[in-house]
C-alpha cells in the first residue's frame, strides 16, 4: 500500500482584498475569506489518482490557525483519508524555515510514508522554498515543478516543464514531489464525500506535541521580517484626449512620453 502525505494550506481568497496587519506587518488572515489553496487541491487530486490506481492511503497535513480546519475538510471531502492539523499561537509569523521544520516533525507522525506531495508555492507567500527545505530536512530526493507524475512500484517518475522543454525525473521512494499548475484539474467534492469528511479523523497537534520549542518558531525567530508597509495608492483618473482630428497623434505622443512605444 502506498502511503501518501499531502501538504495543504489555507490562504486568503484571491478575490478578497489581501492586506498586512498594522501591528507586525504579517498577513492579516482574518480580514479576507479563506480557502484551500488551488495548487494544494491539485496536489490532493494527484494523490487520489495514485491511490485509485492501486491500494493507497492519503493523509493531509496543514499548519495554520483553527480556521484552517475548513481547508482540511475540503481535502477530506475530495477523498483524502485522514489529516493532521498543527495549530499553535507560537507559530504566528513563522518563516519558511520554521514552517518546514514543523512540517517535517508532523510528517514524522505518519508511519511508513512513501510519498510527499506539495504545491510548488503557496499563493499568499509565494516563496516557493518549503518543498526543497523540507526534502533537505527529511533527507529525501525531491522532484520539483512536476506536471506529470507516476508511481511504479518503489519508483516515482515525473516530467518537469522548463523553457527548454521537458525534463524527465526519477527517484526511489520515499520521495518528495512538488507539483505545478499544469498537473491536473482537481475534482469537485461530491455530497457523499462532504458528508463522509465529517467523520474522518483529524489529529490536532501543538508544537509541544511535535517536540519543537517555541524559541525555534514565530515572528521573533524569523530570518526575515517586513519592517515597513504602506497600502498601495488609490488609482488616479486617466489622461483624457479630446479628438479634434488629431487624436491619434496625441495618443501616440503620450505613449512615447511614457516610453511605451
Amino acid at each position: 500500500m502506498t502511503k501518501i502525505v499531502v501538504l495543504v494550506k489555507q490562504v486568503p481568497d484571491t478575490y478578497s482584498e489581501r492586506k498586512l496587519s498594522d501591528s507586525d506587518h504579517t498577513l492579516d488572515r482574518e480580514s479576507a475569506d479563506a480557502v484551500l489553496d488551488e495548487i494544494n487541491e491539485k496536489a490532493v487530486e494527484e494523490a487520489l489518482k495514485i491511490k485509485e490506481a492501486g491500494e493507497g492511503e492519503v493523509t493531509v497535513i496543514s499548519v495554520g490557525p483553527d480556521r484552517a480546519t475548513d481547508a482540511i475538510r475540503k481535502a477530506l471531502s475530495m477523498g483524502a483519508d485522514k489529516a493532521i492539523h498543527v495549530s499553535d499561537e507560537a507559530l504566528h509569523g513563522s518563516d519558511v524555515i520554521a514552517t518546514a521544520k514543523v512540517l517535517a516533525a508532523a510528517i514524522g507522525k505518519v508511519e511508513g510514508y512513501d510519498l510527499i506531495i506539495a504545491g510548488n508555492e503557496a499563493s499568499d507567500g509565494r516563496a516557493g522554498a518549503v518543498p526543497a527545505i523540507l526534502a533537505e530536512l527529511l533527507g529525501l530526493p525531491q522532484l520539483t515543478y512536476v506536471r506529470e507524475l507516476t508511481v511504479d512500484g518503489s519508483t516515482v517518475k515525473a516530467d518537469r516543464e522548463t523553457e527548454d522543454g521537458l525534463t524527465h525525473l526519477e527517484a526511489s521512494l520515499p520521495a518528495l514531489v512538488s507539483v505545478s499548475e499544469k498537473i491536473n484539474e482537481p475534482r469537485y467534492p461530491s455530497f457523499k464525500g462532504i458528508m463522509a469528511a465529517k467523520k474522518k479523523p483529524v489529529d490536532t497537534l501543538t508544537i509541544a506535541d511535535l517536540g519543537i520549542d517555541a524559541g525555534e518558531v514565530g515572528l521573533g525567530n524569523a530570518w526575515s521580517q517586513v519592517a515597513e508597509a504602506a497600502p498601495k495608492p488609490p488609482r488616479t483618473a486617466g489622461q483624457r484626449v479630446e479628438d479634434e482630428g488629431d487624436g491619434g497623434s496625441k495618443v501616440a505622443e503620450y505613449l512615447v512620453g511614457q516610453k511605451l512605444i
